[in-house]
């Protein structure tokens, strides 16, 4: 892992202020974005991080901070329509010119992630407290590095298959749950420069993000899609040809 990064967790902060307000003060006193970040900080202590949410002007994803960004983690639910095109388009560029992104649980229906995936990243689910068991499936990948196999959540809502992305680079995690589902729950892709690894596990009705296997491969991730050193530039479509053969 780089001991020095720029992270940046995203979280639309919806639940906090008015649909769940009683249950995320006190399973998440200080929101979604507030105990991620508190679960980075114990594995990047020499890291910049810092949380936005969507009432934010630009809601927090300014050109200058994502231009200082090495990672940005977006946690959404409820409100992905409310993200603005201008925003979509901003982040959008950056992972493209090597920002890195890790996408959590319900940011598989978000704008940037289903706009990079170019699918509906559709799925399967119900939410009725089920075990689930998280499963390593390629222990040689960084992100699986000191994670236990399996990773039990006690509660949890269902995600299943079939669910609607692009192959991934790298299948990671495999989740199981008490209903016989399963879902590739930890999946890695490529698009321009940058990374991108989306990680299911935590809901806003359970307190996984407290577990401290689910903030290792949280942690790991941020450590795999961040490349402080990459020369950031957006790949370009109107570069003009060059004739190799030319004397």
């Amino acid at each position: 892992m780089a001991e020095k990064l720029n992270i940046l967790v995203w979280n639309e902060g919806v639940h906090e202020a008015r649909n769940q307000p009683e249950t995320m003060a006190r399973m998440y006193p200080s929101g979604m974005h507030g105990a991620i970040a508190d679960g980075l900080r114990d594995s990047y202590p020499e890291a910049d991080i810092s949380t936005a949410t969507l009432a934010d002007p630009e809601h927090g994803l300014e050109e200058d901070t994502l231009a200082g960004t090495d990672v940005l983690l977006w946690w959404g639910h409820a409100a992905h329509e409310q993200v603005s095109d201008d925003v979509v388009e901003r982040v959008q560029r950056h992972v493209l010119g090597g920002m890195g992104l890790v996408v959590l649980h319900s940011g598989h229906f978000s704008r940037i992630f289903t706009r990079l995936l170019g699918t509906t990243c559709s799925l399967q689910w119900r939410n009725e407290g089920e075990r689930e068991l998280i499963w390593t499936v390629k222990p040689s990948h960084p992100i699986a590095a000191g994670v236990e196999s399996p990773i039990v959540i006690p509660e949890h809502e269902m995600y299943g298959e079939l669910f609607d992305i692009p192959e991934p680079d790298d299948l990671i995690f495999i989740s199981s749950f008490e209903g016989g589902e399963v879902f590739r729950s930890g999946v890695t892709f490529s698009r321009g420069r940058g990374r991108i690894f989306y990680f299911s596990p935590g809901d806003q009705d359970y307190p996984i993000y407290h577990q401290p296997q689910i903030r290792k491969v949280i942690a790991n991730g941020v450590g795999w899609v961040g490349q402080p050193d990459v020369r950031r530039q957006a790949p370009s479509v109107g570069n003009p040809a060059r004739n190799w053969f030319a004397g």
